[in-house]
């Protein structure tokens, strides 16, 4: 089998470093993945809130 080349221990750092490189990174991560879904709802319920007029029935845009 064998040890592991020098790319797998370059790998292996790089995700130790994104994981545990910093504090808090991966908590304002998320927490800025969750402002972002809570902005998403917040639009789709802004849009469902204000119902589409019909056009009115006197007036189809038609020029005479």
């Amino acid at each position: 089998m064998g040890s592991f080349s020098i790319w797998h221990w370059l790998i292996v750092g790089a995700i130790v470093m994104i994981l545990f490189g910093g504090r808090g990174k991966i908590s304002e991560l998320m927490g800025d993945v969750a402002k972002g879904i809570k902005s998403f709802r917040k639009g789709l319920a802004d849009d469902d809130a204000k119902p589409v007029e019909p056009p009115k029935s006197g007036d189809n845009g038609a020029k005479s």
